[in-house]
């Protein structure tokens, strides 16, 4: 087929094409408002050095990654179940829990990942989770400060208050994705019936490329 034909073939069944990009991605779209919503709340603990020499620097570096264990344990989400009496087993809350240490600007990132109908519900619900994990390291760190010189010291504290984004669906991208995979589903059984209608002749074009023969003239339709 060349590029004449291909355009032919587009102006005779690109509608299919567009029907189906539509028709999926009307589908993801609904489907998406279907989906019981997930939401992310992101607390970030900065660890603070009490003096800015190299070697205390570099002790709080080393540190991070014993500190993000501490929290990745079920005792620690147990404390937080206890704490804010919640309704889950401590191995749960801690597979939606992501402890996520930065050796770059010295914090730790706290992110919890939990279903809520609405972003206010997340606000009251998973945000308070977060802020707990933030805690439970600052209170780990001043205990272990009342064993160091005032000098030596390495402090914990939350940089700002839990943060609240929408984690899935994201209904937009939902839709794209149906879209395009609407479309090129339509490309594919547009080509799929081209290719079986293939020895069908329907214009002077098709006789002469199926037979070899150069058409001299033909008969309109009644």
């Amino acid at each position: 087929m060349n590029l004449i034909d291909y355009g032919r073939l587009i102006l005779r069944r690109g509608w299919l094409m567009l029907l189906l990009a539509f028709v999926t991605a009307a589908a993801a779209f609904l489907f998406s408002q279907f989906i019981t919503p997930v939401y992310r709340a992101s607390q970030v603990v900065l660890i603070v050095p009490s003096r800015s020499d190299f070697g205390l620097t570099q002790a709080a570096v080393q540190l991070l990654n014993n500190r993000a264990a501490y929290l990745q344990s079920d005792a620690v989400a147990a404390a937080i179940i206890d704490e804010l009496r919640l309704d889950m087993p401590p191995s749960f809350l801690r597979s939606r829990t992501t402890i996520a240490p930065n050796r770059d600007n010295l914090t730790i990132q706290i992110d919890v990942d939990l279903e809520a109908p609405d972003a206010e519900s997340a606000a009251r619900f998973i945000a308070p989770i977060a802020a707990a994990w933030g805690q439970q390291l600052i209170r780990y760190q001043n205990e272990l400060n009342q064993q160091a010189r005032q000098e030596d010291r390495i402090r914990a504290q939350v940089q700002d208050a839990p943060r609240i984004s929408l984690l899935r669906p994201n209904r937009t991208i939902n839709t794209a994705i149906g879209a395009v995979g609407g479309f090129f589903l339509g490309a594919i059984i547009v080509f799929v019936l081209e290719y079986l209608e293939s020895s069908i002749v329907r214009r002077r074009e098709d006789l002469e490329r199926l037979g070899g023969l150069r058409v001299l003239a033909s008969v309109p339709e009644a």
